[in-house]
């Protein structure tokens, strides 16, 4: 039978990322969060509310991730600041995440496959920007980018199931 958290035989890590103390940055942690609440989500969540997965513990993470599920593939989720026009989208990539890049932090760059969800607008005085933005519009791309992995999980079961 094949395992429900694999592809292609691999275990799927939803890799949620940022800070529940600062309102831009959350996204990843809300994210994580609603997933993990959910009893009939299937694949392994790191980075809630309550653990948040964030720049001084990413490496530790990585590390425990990757001695604890053999060949992940690594869904990262996070914040991401762009152009006023572009407030409020989603991205979805085939590369992989690289978190703290618009407030200039050096991390590990990490997902097989990586989501963001524009919060606020790129400048000057990034980091302040993340601190006011509105908890309303992360909520709106929470609920976003909530649902589609929800829905994608669900299909990819019933795509599965219909092989077996």
């Amino acid at each position: 039978m094949i395992d429900d958290l694999t592809y292609e035989n691999q275990e799927i890590i939803y890799l949620c990322i940022g800070s529940d103390r600062s309102t831009g940055d959350s996204l990843g942690p809300l994210v994580g969060y609603r997933l993990d609440a959910l009893s009939s989500f299937k694949g392994h969540v790191y980075g809630t509310l309550k653990n948040p997965v964030h720049a001084v513990n990413l490496s530790m993470y990585l590390d425990k991730i990757y001695s604890m599920h053999r060949n992940p593939f690594i869904v990262a989720v996070d914040a991401s600041l762009g152009t006023k026009s572009h407030l409020g989208y989603v991205t979805l990539s085939d590369a992989p995440l690289k978190p703290g890049l618009g407030v200039k932090k050096t991390l590990p760059s990490v997902g097989n496959i990586s989501i963001t969800g524009i919060v606020g607008f790129s400048g000057v005085m990034d980091a302040m920007v993340l601190q006011t933005t509105r908890l309303s519009d992360v909520m709106d791309l929470t609920n976003y980018i909530t649902g589609g992995l929800i829905m994608a999980s669900h299909m990819r079961r019933k795509s599965l199931l219909s092989v077996l």
